[in-house]
């Protein structure tokens, strides 16, 4: 109903807030690295270390920023709720794992975002993704990446525009236009993490560290083209889809569990009866 009050699974403080900032930033050098570094770079003389070491790095920020957050008032039913919307993520992922990008989690990732907030939000999408690695066996140098971006992405979802008035069609229209975007943004994220891996001698869209920015941008553009465009776009179409089609039940009953699970009341004893 228009003019709900959103309740929020976790409120954000200054250290949890600071947390996010600081693993963000470190977050944007692990990933954009190839295209911030110049020729003859420090960083590029290890081009094949530097992703090995950023993914150890960010598994450790993020664990931090999830310590962080939950810490600052993450309780027992936040907690359980994020237990259940992790694992709910966890399995939709695969059901469309090797199908042209069809994962039906961003879909869930988005609206959990909107309805809890931004601060369960990155724990649920850096969570999910973690789950769903262990799920299928894609533990790898990726996940911690695939950890972050999802957080990111989740998180987005919490800090879109209307959380207590914004309902019914304009909503949906609005989650699925973020979900659209975001699905592609997610993608580039990946390929940007993944990218550096390449063997520069087998491929012409490969990384190059000695070469110019605007060439290796011009080769992650094409690398991105070449192998990733058909995934993202099944990725972002389904999930607008699904937003439009079942977003507004979904959405219903997520608030409806926010409701019941009354993560804002104080939690009082009362003394022994005489």
């Amino acid at each position: 109903m228009s003019g709900d009050r959103q309740v929020r699974a976790v409120r954000l403080g200054p250290r949890s807030v600071a947390a996010l900032l600081l693993v963000g930033a470190v977050g944007i050098v692990a990933i954009g690295w190839p295209l911030i570094t110049g020729p003859g770079s420090e960083v590029n003389a290890h081009a094949q270390d530097a992703p090995w070491l950023f993914a150890g790095l960010l598994v450790l920020l993020v664990a931090v920023v999830a310590a962080t957050i939950s810490e600052s008032g993450m309780g027992p039913k936040a907690v359980a709720m994020l237990g259940v919307l992790a694992a709910a993520g966890a399995a939709l992922r695969p059901i469309g794992a090797g199908t042209a990008g069809l994962e039906p989690m961003f879909f869930l990732m988005v609206l959990s975002g909107r309805v809890l907030g931004p601060g369960f939000g990155f724990v649920l999408g850096s969570l999910s993704m973690f789950a769903s690695a262990l799920l299928t066996g894609g533990v790898g140098p990726w996940m911690p990446f695939q950890m972050l971006s999802m957080g990111w992405f989740t998180m987005g979802a919490g800090l879109l525009p209307g959380p207590h008035a914004l309902r019914g069609r304009a909503e949906l229209l609005m989650l699925a236009a973020y979900g659209f975007l975001a699905a592609f943004a997610y993608g580039t994220l990946m390929n940007l993490a993944g990218w550096p891996f390449m063997n520069a001698l087998a491929s012409s869209v490969a990384y190059q560290p000695d070469a110019a920015l605007h060439d290796n941008l011009a080769r992650f553009l094409a690398y991105c083209l070449a192998t990733s465009l058909g995934w993202d776009l099944g990725r972002a179409a389904l999930t607008v889809v699904l937003t439009l089609v079942a977003g507004g039940a979904v959405l219903k009953a997520l608030r409806r569990a926010t409701r019941r699970a009354a993560f804002e009341a104080q939690v009082t004893f009362d003394g022994p009866r005489p």
